[in-house]
């Protein structure tokens, strides 16, 4: 029999208690046969039982064994409170439910960096979390599990948001406000980002205006009908290198976002509204090119790499867009459209004018065709106003200026190409001072909206209709379209000068002009506020089966069943089977 020997420690002290318990083999005394089985016998049925020994409930220790001594010493745990780590692992909505665990993912912005995509889940890994066997689903109330589950803990990587998870957590016309039912976010609201998070594509829209006031001023100093107002060369001049040193900040701005944060960029590329930004760029530097001063270049005709350099990426955007809405999926037009769509559209017809600058007649006549095939489509969805096109606002809001652009820039286009303002070129300037004023007649709904960067996009289509109305006046000499001219021009005019205050303001003074860009921090699934993601009702499948076996078409789905599921089955079963389902039914 083993001896065991203890020792404790006085009582009331807090040394912990150590064991001993020797180990060594004691031979047994000499006994006779019987005795020895009796006493086996005895040792297997009754269970072993230690004398003074104290039993601490809940308490782990670890057993080490000494070779040289033969002795076991009983390690018992640590006090708690020394190393211990905690890891912050749950939290809630960043929008109002604060706490410890939204102060642990305060200021971690890495999961929009590029290529984080891939570290997160091994930085996520490294962690030391005690898993359970239930922890294969995200914990309740863990919404970093959620994170990792939803942004490349499942697999899953680069698969982009749906356009139904835009409309179903953003509202507003431009798409740029949180609903109130989005408890998650991926970003904390009540922190400011980085700056580059911060900035949006919509900030091309700033280019967008002023490269068109260039072209706009350089046809008042240029055109016969505006040669009464005596406007010098030197405006067009001055608005060109302001729109040029406008463009090349926003591009290099931009071109940052893109290097640090490319997971953001992809999700203003997959947002309904902004992903017609991206024409942007390209539309600025063709207005640049169409409205070159004098000054700066002497020949009226530019290379034709330029227009080749500009048109290039709006045309594989255009293949890339347009396919989906030709596609009929998830991104099909009537799903996405809105008011925006006209940038994709407008970019044909600027395409087509600077094409003509060049020297290349049929290439202009056909991104003429291409843009006015779906600016009809646009409009017409856009009118009809259906009940899947979420985006468009009941209420009237400067996004309703982008109707006017498209057919403006048309009637342009055309009379670049074919050298006259005639029939063609007049029915679209018409429809474009139809839709031009009945927004104008409507401008007291348009206060009390918050001032926002993709504003500036909204300018272009009115210097675009003014210079329609320059073209008009050129081939209709009167006092009213002279009268028309000088009036769309000076309010053109009148409301990039407003927004340009605005933006230095809010810039500058109030430092307003970049808020938190809460439209790219949704989850990719609905999630809600106790870290599940919200699924919808089950869906039972027998009851598609059951309403197959009361409807004719059980008649073809029971003969298929017969024949072991082919495709073909003989004329005999399926009289039978017709038979018997008019007997079922008798």
């Amino acid at each position: 029999m083993a001896a065991k020997s203890s020792s404790n420690t006085a009582h009331g002290q807090g040394s912990s208690e150590v064991e001993f318990v020797d180990i060594h083999q004691v031979l047994p005394e000499e006994k006779p046969a019987e005795d020895r089985d009796d006493h086996r016998r005895l040792l297997l049925n009754k269970p072993a039982r230690f004398r003074d020994q104290k039993r601490v409930p809940h308490r782990s220790f670890s057993r080490q064994v000494s070779l040289e001594t033969g002795i076991s010493a009983l390690d018992k745990e640590t006090k708690a409170g020394k190393d211990e780590r905690k890891v912050l692992r749950s939290g809630k909505s960043f929008g109002g439910f604060g706490g410890a665990a939204a102060e642990g993912r305060r200021g971690d912005f890495s999961i929009f960096r590029t290529k984080s995509a891939i570290n997160l889940h091994k930085q996520s890994s490294m962690l030391p979390i005690k898993k359970d066997a239930a922890d294969l689903e995200p914990a309740k109330g863990d919404l970093i599990g959620v994170l990792d589950h939803q942004e490349g803990g499942s697999g899953k990587k680069n698969v982009p948001i749906n356009a139904g998870r835009y409309f179903a957590a953003l509202r507003g016309p431009e798409l740029d406000q949180v609903k109130e039912s989005e408890d998650i976010l991926l970003l904390p609201k009540d922190e400011k980002w980085p700056f580059l998070l911060r900035f949006p594509i919509g900030c091309f829209g700033i280019c967008l205006g002023l490269s068109s006031q260039s072209i706009l001023w350089r046809a008042l100093s240029s055109s016969p009908a505006t040669r009464f107002l005596h406007i010098t060369p030197v405006v067009n001049l001055v608005l060109w290198l302001l729109a040029l040193a406008v463009l090349f900040s926003v591009t290099v701005t931009y071109a940052l976002k893109c290097a640090f944060y490319l997971e953001a960029v992809r999700r203003e590329y997959y947002h309904p509204v902004r992903v017609n930004f991206f024409f942007a760029p390209w539309i600025v530097c063709m207005f640049l090119a169409v409205g070159v001063p004098p000054a700066v270049v002497a020949d009226e005709r530019l290379h034709p790499a330029v227009w080749c350099a500009f048109m290039a990426p709006i045309f594989f955007l255009e293949l890339k867009i347009y396919g989906q809405w030709l596609s009929g999926g998830r991104r099909r037009l009537s799903k996405v459209a809105n008011p925006s769509s006209h940038l994709s559209v407008v970019g044909n017809f600027v395409g087509a004018i600077l094409a003509c600058k060049v020297g290349w007649k049929e290439a202009a006549k056909f991104f003429w065709a291409v843009g006015f095939a779906h600016y009809l489509v646009v409009f017409v969805t856009l009118y009809q106003r259906l009940p899947s096109s979420e985006a468009l606002p009941k209420e009237l809001h400067p996004v309703y200026s982008m109707f006017i652009a498209a057919p403006s820039a048309a009637s342009i286009a055309w009379e670049a190409i074919y050298g006259e303002f005639d029939g063609l070129s007049r029915t679209c300037y018409f429809i474009a001072l139809f839709l031009y004023i009945s927004l104008v007649v409507r401008l007291n709904f348009f206060w009390g909206f918050k001032f926002s960067v993709a504003w500036w996009s909204y300018t272009f289509p009115m210097t675009t209709a003014s210079l329609a109305t320059i073209k008009y006046a050129e081939q209709v000499p009167c006092v009213l379209s002279k009268v028309l001219a000088v009036t769309f021009s000076l309010m053109s005019t009148t409301v990039v000068l407003v927004l340009f205050v605005c933006t230095l303001l809010h810039a500058f003074v109030w430092k307003s002009l970049f808020p938190n860009d809460l439209a790219i921090a949704i989850t990719k699934k609905k999630v809600m506020s106790h870290g599940k993601e919200k699924k919808g009702p089950a869906k039972k499948a027998y009851d598609i089966r059951r309403w197959t076996k009361q409807s004719p078409l059980s008649l073809v789905s029971a003969a298929i069943t017969k024949n072991g599921g082919k495709g073909t089955c003989k004329e005999e079963d399926f009289h039978g089977t017709k038979q018997g389902a008019e007997g079922s039914t008798i």
